[in-house]
């Protein structure tokens, strides 16, 4: 039997984030079991007072406890596309995301699309190369690859399928964004 609570938490898209919260749930004085990005186990069953606690802890730090059982399917969604486009072996190997996703989630493909979009109005596809172009960015300021290892490294098929996406995207090309000296990434939960 299990113990305990799993709280689903939006905007947990970096190992930062995991750090900031374990910092906060200590200072509330809760004991982590497991944590991953948009999912944390305590050992404590809560009650309202320590969930309104943590729903106020979050929002301080720019995160959002998720009550719905939707919108935990959804940052489910959105944690597992940003793991993958970390996960360079994974996403150089020219994964499906449908098949992805479903297998990740545990749920009809065509279920998590309907859902995404409904909420987010915009497609997993469309997320999904949004999210790989802002990589694609920082990968660029970066300045330690080349546009090729960049295609290669976010699995696309060839440097123009990156570029014209990139273009499509920033309305910009590659090198002209390289050259730019503000900082024209967004925050990964920012992405839309």
């Amino acid at each position: 039997m299990q113990t305990g609570t799993t709280l689903y938490i939006k905007n947990m898209v970096c190992n930062r984030c995991i750090r900031v919260i374990e910092e906060e749930f200590e200072k509330l004085g809760l004991n982590i079991k497991n944590i991953s990005l948009g999912e944390v186990r305590v050992e404590e069953e809560l009650d309202q007072n320590k969930i309104d606690e943590i729903r106020d802890v979050l929002d301080d730090n720019g995160f959002e406890l998720i009550e719905d059982k939707k919108m935990k399917i959804i940052e489910q969604i959105k944690v597992q596309i940003i793991e993958l486009i970390r996960d360079e072996e994974k996403i150089a190997g020219r994964i499906n995301i449908s098949d992805y996703l479903s297998e990740k989630i545990n749920a009809d493909y065509h279920y998590l699309s309907t859902l995404f979009s409904s909420v987010e109005n915009i497609t997993i596809e469309h997320y999904f190369i949004l999210q790989k172009i802002e990589r694609a960015k920082e990968l660029l300021k970066y300045g330690e690859l080349t546009l090729s290892e960049i295609a290669f490294r976010l699995g696309y098929s060839s440097v123009a399928h990156l570029s014209a996406q990139f273009k499509k995207v920033t309305g910009m090309n590659a090198n002209q964004f390289k050259n730019m000296t503000e900082n024209t990434r967004k925050p990964l939960d920012n992405v839309r």
